[in-house]
């Protein structure tokens, strides 16, 4: 049973206290990314300094993370029955169909500031809503700033809230419906720069946009019509169950480093400006690049000297180390690599706890994804019905189709969403390693395909690769075939048939026509017209050699299976002076 807008009311606001701490955390957070660091620990910056002096170390070390985090997995939807043609068939049409969810939405461009939010508020929602226009699904990724989600014992989020900052006169203007409501007895001649407070509210029954400064005012209210949250929320691991991003412990470390170089530029400017010291008989002092001071004791003329702890450089030192370590960021990532270390095992150690946060965190996009696209698919079967054509690009090829979703889905919403055994390793090392699986035949072509970091129409694919050998082996074979011409024109025969047969294939491939059409062209059997008046040959039957039954229906045991037929190779490489075929038969008793 759906909600009272007073229990959702009360809902959202229970689920805002138990959040409070962490969204405070966030927006310290927030403003340290955006250079403010003074903003949140005014007492220890001096008057007139209210930004970062030294590089934003945690900014550059999200961006970074969430570059390589960022690209979208594999999407594969695997036949049950992987022998039958048609099974495949329907399996690569619901991938085609997965695959353009995700680039109907723009996902991945949006994961790149996901990916972004997950690292440093340790969790980002995603949010599936109906596009009327396209008549399809499309995922949101939401800002995790002033998000409430609520999870069961399970770890499924069961309630979600989002709180939005607008102005009055924006809530007006998309929302002229309720105008006297939002502007009262004053009507325009209040603050319509005033911002209001707007909540949106999902569930399982129903989703609802509401004002709790307006008494709850509800402006919106709909139906859930899948009876589905449709909202699946990625998060980071947690100790407590609470979501913390990654930085929230070591922005005291980037306040120190702030305070330091602080202290270093002070140091600077009094070592500059420091007293002058002159001996006793200097009665006039004159300041300048050309300025003359006259004394007995030049030696005694100096600035006061301003000694600066080497403790203090060393301290520096340790608080750059804790902060790349609080933040789990190589220092190989910034290049500042020993050469003493610059070996593969080294680098690799370096690189280690970098890798481990990658492959993690897509693990648990690829868990996301999969109940995202599990959502999209049943959306499109029951909100969106009817049939439609996609667009798109299949390992690099462009396709159209036009399918069904109560015929090309059918209730089928599964889909293997997967990073491949490739996550967190970088492209030379994965695919170092995957070769020596397919070497070693650890794993089959199949698999190997399935794993790649990139959506790839595995069937498609592996009847292209099939298609290219084929016809490697048939441009080999004609290869062979020219062969002949030297011995022909060693031997004094005609190589004039064989150079014309080579000529023909190359005219018909200048045209456009395919290798194999042009070859089974050109070396089609041509049949001989028997002069007139002469006899019709009639073909016998050839005896069958003793111990054979007539017909050759089977061997008798003990007798030598028959011969495989022999290659085009064999049998184009098989020629006479002339240019003509050799043939011949051996019995083996």
């Amino acid at each position: 049973m759906a909600l009272s807008m007073e229990q959702v009311a009360a809902r959202v606001q229970a689920i805002r206290y138990r959040n409070n701490e962490r969204d405070a955390r966030n927006l310290d957070v927030l403003a340290v990314r955006k250079g403010k660091i003074a903003e949140v620990y005014p007492d220890f910056f001096p008057d007139g300094v209210d930004a970062n002096v030294v590089a934003n170390f945690i900014d550059i070390v999200a961006r970074d993370l969430s570059e390589v985090m960022a690209p979208l997995p594999a999407v594969n939807c695997s036949a049950a029955n992987q022998v039958s043609d048609r099974a495949r068939t329907f399996a690569d049409k619901r991938t085609r169909i997965a695959s353009n969810y995700f680039s109907h939405s723009d996902l991945s461009v949006q994961m790149y500031s996901g990916a972004d939010w997950y690292i440093t508020y340790g969790f980002v929602p995603f949010i599936i809503e109906l596009d009327e226009e396209a008549k399809l699904p499309r995922i949101r990724i939401e800002n995790p700033i002033g998000a409430y989600p609520e999870f069961d014992r399970y770890g499924r989020c069961v309630a979600f809230a989002k709180r939005y900052m607008m102005t009055l006169g924006e809530l007006v203007t998309q929302f002229p419906e309720y105008e006297r409501e939002l502007l009262g007895g004053y009507g325009y001649k209040q603050d319509l720069n005033h911002q209001v407070e707007l909540i949106r509210y999902y569930d399982k029954d129903q989703s609802i946009i509401y004002l709790p400064s307006k008494d709850n005012l509800v402006l919106s209210k709909a139906k859930n019509p899948l009876g589905k949250m449709m909202v699946i929320v990625a998060r980071k691991p947690s100790i407590d169950g609470e979501l913390r991003g990654q930085f929230d412990d070591i922005l005291g470390i980037q306040l120190l480093r702030n305070r330091f170089a602080l202290l270093a530029m002070e140091a600077a400017e009094k070592s500059v400006q420091a007293p002058i010291v002159l001996p006793q008989d200097v009665q006039e002092l004159q300041l300048g690049g050309d300025a003359v001071i006259r004394t007995s004791n030049p030696a005694g003329v100096r600035r006061v000297e301003l000694s600066i702890p080497q403790g203090a450089f060393t301290e520096s030192q340790l608080l750059n180390q804790e902060l790349r370590v609080g933040a789990r960021y190589p220092e190989g990532r910034t290049g500042n690599i020993s050469a003493s270390v610059v070996t593969g095992q080294g680098v690799q150690a370096l690189m280690g706890a970098f890798d481990t946060q990658v492959k993690s965190a897509q693990a648990i996009f690829a868990a996301a994804l999969r109940d995202v696209i599990a959502a999209c698919f049943e959306t499109d079967e029951v909100i969106y019905p009817e049939e439609k054509t996609i667009r798109g690009v299949d390992s690099g090829s462009p396709y159209e189709i036009t399918y069904k979703p109560t015929k090309d889905i059918k209730s089928d919403y599964s889909a293997d969403v997967r990073y491949g055994m490739l996550a967190g390793l970088n492209p030379a090392q994965g695919l170092i390693f995957m070769l020596q699986a397919l070497g070693g035949k650890l794993i089959s072509r199949d698999m190997a395909m399935r794993e790649l970091p990139f959506t790839v129409n595995v069937t498609q694919e592996l009847e292209k690769i099939e298609i290219e050998d084929m016809r490697a082996a048939l441009l080999g074979s004609l290869t062979a075939y020219t062969q002949a011409i030297p011995q022909l024109a060693a031997s004094g025969g005609d190589a004039s048939e064989v150079v014309r047969k080579i000529a023909a294939v190359i005219k018909a491939r200048q045209k456009g026509q395919a290798l194999e059409d042009a070859i089974e062209e050109t070396f089609a059997p041509q049949q001989q017209v028997p002069p007139a008046g002469a006899p019709e040959a009639v073909e016998q039957p050839s005896p069958a050699p003793e111990g054979v039954p007539a017909g050759g229906a089977s061997s008798p045991e003990g007798m030598a299976p028959p011969q495989a037929a022999p290659d085009i190779q064999s049998i184009i490489t098989s020629l006479t002076s002339g240019g003509k075929g050799n043939a011949r038969v051996v019995t083996r008793g």
